[in-house]
């Protein structure tokens, strides 16, 4: 998969620990009718959780599917987060995306974000979304009663980690202030689209 046509879209990547806020700014930005953006669907092999849609949330593949796909060279990045637990990004729902002449945002995990970025360094932005303080993303992840404690702390154990690779990434956004936070992806999303077309 190669980006050499001149009518193929961007890549926008938004990348944080679990809890930072990233799906909210995401969802913002997609509302923005003049950026052009169509959300990428992940693959999981975890399970539906809540009200969650196959093929509008995520694509939902057993363990064994999503190992055939990985054989198959399906993806344009992926990674097994916790065992068995596999997330990544089809090369199908890219080209879909770009075929609809937009651009393809992404609310991704901090490591399949890099991976994207390095596979297109000039068509992508790579954006980091950072929780104010540990604490707070605690807080937040007990709000959302989605998650038993122990899973609560495998997520914060995992943030310490992906918070030292923030400075991997283009930008670090900051969210300690939600109406700030979307303000200032909108226009750095804007920028980026506008400067490189």
């Amino acid at each position: 998969m190669t980006n050499n046509n001149p009518n193929k879209g961007k890549l926008i990547v938004f990348s944080a620990p679990s809890g930072s806020g990233k799906t909210t700014i995401v969802r913002h930005l997609l509302k923005q009718d003049r950026l052009n953006l169509e959300f990428s669907i992940s693959a999981t092999s975890r399970e539906k959780r809540g009200e969650e849609i196959h093929a509008k949330d995520y694509y939902f593949l057993s363990a064994s599917e999503f190992k055939s796909k990985i054989k198959n060279d399906e993806f344009l990045e992926w990674e097994e987060v916790y065992r068995d637990n596999f997330y990544g990004t089809l090369k199908t729902e890219v080209e879909r995306i770009w075929a609809e002449g937009k651009h393809v945002i992404f609310d991704i995990d901090v490591s399949g974000g890099l991976r994207i970025k390095r596979k297109f360094p000039k068509e992508t932005l790579a954006v980091f979304v950072k929780p104010p303080s540990i604490d707070e993303l605690k807080i937040r992840l007990k709000k959302r009663k989605t998650e038993s404690a122990d899973k609560i702390n495998m997520r914060i154990a995992k943030a310490s980690a992906e918070l030292a690779t923030a400075p991997l990434f283009d930008v670090i956004i900051e969210n300690d202030n939600l109406e700030k936070a979307l303000n200032e992806a909108e226009s750095l999303v804007g920028n980026f689209i506008k400067n490189t077309l």
